[in-house]
């Protein structure tokens, strides 16, 4: 065979090689093109999240209102739309939401705002969290601007820090918006000893000047708090106000604040336990202290009695003002076993003149020592 003749077979059979691997690309590039077409063709089946009115805006509305609104949620997609989530804003409240939406269903997202303790331009938003790949996080919100059409200055609120027995008085002036000649109908206090009395600016010079409408009249309401029945701990009680107002005829003034006790004692009760008269532990102090910060002094305690078999009792008053310190000893000649009674101090408090602490012990015979 000639040179010539190798030559040639050897381009031809190069020709075919190259043909068949064309060939063969060409197969995988079109099994890739229909894979890929059938993955698309299966990814675009998911839910599409779609809010009709993202935006409520209710306008100007009166103070205290409540705002109730549902918003529409639509699934313009071809599977199942799953709100995981409602996440309210600080002030605003879901009563519910549709948890699943089928695909061309709609659903509902309920938002509910109380404008109780706001005023001016409010935006409530509510943060939906989804499985919409496209959309996995959105928000619908309300806006207003809310308007307080009866009001108290310098604010809606009183508060009171003082002794049990002593009293205080607090004072707001109400005013109004309303285009009507206001009045207080008549106001309702929440205890007794919570006493409210209310009267009519009549004085021009007294008016309060740059709130409420011009030439609208303002009520001086009093709210008196405290005496002997006050109820001691933190103070969140609610004074109503009944006005002629169309727009906001309850008013509500919150009363705040803590009635302390006139004295503390430190510990309330003793349990010394099994002891013996010469443990450490046979002697036990309570310790007495006033509460008035300004007059500590005036608090006295006179005497203490021990009604307490084997455990004696004696006070004394210590470097602080107003502070005293009772002992409670157990006697080396008590008897053994379990005794239980009180110790009464007498102060001269006079809302508690007498605090009982109810002691108990467990008395028993001291370890004999071992001779050497």
């Amino acid at each position: 065979m000639s040179k010539r003749m190798v030559i040639t077979a050897l381009a031809l059979l190069i020709t075919l090689i190259g043909a068949f691997a064309q060939a063969e690309e060409q197969a995988k590039a079109k099994k890739t093109d229909a894979t890929t077409t059938k993955t698309e063709a299966k990814s675009e089946k998911a839910p599409r999240l779609t809010i009709v009115e993202p935006v409520k805006d209710f306008g100007t509305i009166p103070k205290g209102d409540k705002l109730d609104w549902a918003f529409l949620i639509k699934n313009t997609g071809d599977a199942d739309l799953e709100i995981l989530a409602a996440r309210p804003s600080c002030g605003c409240t879901v009563a519910d939401f549709d948890k699943v939406i089928k695909p061309g269903a709609t659903g509902k997202v309920t938002a509910h705002v109380d404008t109780t303790n706001f005023a001016g331009p409010i935006a409530k938003a509510v943060t939906l969290d989804t499985n919409d790949p496209n959309t996995p996080s959105a928000q619908v919100t309300i806006h207003a601007v809310v308007k307080p059409y009866v009001e108290a200055h310098p604010a809606g609120f009183v508060r009171f820090n003082m002794l049990q027995g002593d009293v205080d008085k607090q004072t707001v002036t109400l005013y109004s918006e309303e285009e009507e000649p206001f009045q207080i109908l008549k106001v309702e206090s929440p205890d007794p000893w919570i006493k409210v009395d209310y009267k009519k600016v009549d004085d021009p010079n007294a008016i309060l000047p740059g709130i409420g409408r011009s030439g609208q009249a303002q009520y001086r309401v009093d709210i008196t708090a405290g005496g002997p029945d006050a109820k001691i701990g933190p103070l969140a009680e609610k004074v109503h106000i009944v006005t002629n107002s169309k727009h906001t005829p309850d008013y509500w003034v919150s009363v705040t604040g803590v009635i302390r006790p006139t004295y503390r004692v430190e510990p309330t009760g003793v349990n010394f336990g099994e002891v013996t008269a010469t443990d450490s532990g046979a002697t036990r102090s309570v310790v007495l202290r006033s509460n008035d910060l300004k007059t500590p002094e005036t608090f006295v305690v006179s005497k203490v009695e021990s009604t307490v078999p084997g455990v004696t009792a004696a006070v004394k008053p210590t470097q602080n003002k107003g502070e005293y310190e009772v002992t409670l000893q157990v006697d080396k000649n008590a008897k053994l076993g379990d005794v239980d009674g009180n110790v009464k101090i007498y102060t001269n408090d006079k809302i508690t003149p007498v605090v009982t602490v109810p002691v108990k012990a467990t008395i028993k015979a001291a370890t004999p020592t071992a001779s050497k």
